[in-house]
């Protein structure tokens, strides 16, 4: 972890006693939008339903009444359109923070992202950029089948030009979408909508944990930011590492906990731009490695960690890299519990990594 998050982080911490809350993670979402749209008048909130409406999962509710409709308005249901408008207005000197509804729907807009969008700074030899933060819940969690619930982060972390940024908790949530939005080059910004009220235990029969009984819950009033590139240590151990993002941080931690392992569980927070010396360090210390996310296993963005684990740490690794992943199928639906890494699949990978 970075010097700088540490002070950022440390002075979150020591004002949260004067106005600290529990948030889930879209009223932190809600309340990041909310601070950046008073602070810089070049902040742009659109996207379809985020304005009247305030979002399909509410996430933008009460901007549009608070800002007008020239800062949060509806748009056509037309994402290549939605962000194509955003590139323009990037370009203008706005700042950008379009809503794509569902992950799933963003692939018609993949041409504006990466063929103008990533590319206008070194098109343009750095006199123009594209900052603009494309926010949309991803993942799955709602039983939305294969329209409503896939994970397609490693697309976007091929594109050169490109920043992704997936929060596992309130606080991240709110401090990550402040930097992304102040930050001068394109964003994705995935919101794991199956933890927007409150983390997964990693088992279907298990309720919710509210986010009000979570410490990661605690956000503090008013601005800060997170930078982006700094992973999160959130659990140390000297047994192996775990490297996750979104809600596999939580499941991972879960059957770490239920099983009594000494895991060192990384949250990475940004895909790209990547903490790679957290890794590294981590790595050092433990030896073993196991990888978890939700999206499908092939050129999944586990396997470039894998890569790099093996490129940078291959010495100090004591067993092979071990991944646990989403299945090369469509999503499911009716099965969706068992597509997604738990506590089974997990478990027995841990078995594995531990076993030499």
């Amino acid at each position: 972890m970075s010097a700088e998050t540490n002070t950022v982080e440390s002075a979150a911490a020591a004002t949260a006693a004067e106005g600290e809350r529990r948030l889930n993670m879209i009223e932190a979402i809600n309340e990041a939008l909310d601070i950046m749209l008073a602070r810089d008048p070049d902040v742009i909130v659109m996207g379809e339903d985020v304005g009247y409406f305030g979002g399909v999962f509410r996430a933008t509710a009460g901007l549009q009444a608070k800002y007008g409709k020239t800062r949060v308005f509806d748009t056509p249901i037309s994402e290549c359109g939605i962000i194509g408008v955003a590139v323009g207005m990037g370009a203008y000197g706005l700042r950008p923070v379009p809503e794509i509804q569902f992950a799933d729907y963003i692939y018609p807009g993949l041409d504006q992202l990466i063929s103008e969008a990533a590319r206008l700074r070194y098109r343009s030899a750095g006199d123009y950029t594209a900052p603009l933060t494309v926010r949309s819940p991803f993942g799955g969690g709602i039983f939305g089948g294969q329209t409503h619930s896939q994970s397609p982060e490693a697309l976007f972390t091929h594109v050169a030009g490109l920043k992704t940024v997936i929060p596992s908790t309130p606080y991240d949530a709110k401090g990550l979408l402040i930097a992304a939005i102040e930050d001068n080059d394109p964003v994705i910004f995935f919101e794991p909508k199956r933890i927007y009220n409150g983390p997964f235990s990693g088992y279907y029969d298990q309720p919710v944990a509210p986010w009000k009984t979570h410490p990661d819950s605690l956000v503090p009033e008013g601005y800060y930011r997170i930078p982006l590139g700094s992973a999160r240590v959130v659990r140390e151990g000297e047994a192996f590492t775990v490297l996750a993002y979104g809600t596999m941080v939580h499941v991972a931690e879960a059957v770490c906990r239920a099983k009594g392992v000494d895991a060192e569980i990384i949250d990475l927070r940004t895909l790209v731009p990547l903490d790679i010396k957290t890794i590294e360090a981590s790595i050092a210390k433990t030896g073993r490695c196991l990888i978890v996310h939700e999206a499908t296993r092939t050129s999944g963005f586990g396997a470039e960690l894998a890569a790099l684990v093996a490129e940078r740490c291959f010495y100090h690794l004591e067993a092979p890299i071990v991944r646990v992943t989403g299945f090369d199928t469509p999503y499911p639906h009716s099965l969706e519990w068992a597509y997604f890494p738990g506590p089974v699949r997990i478990g027995e990978a841990i078995d594995t990594l531990l076993k030499d």
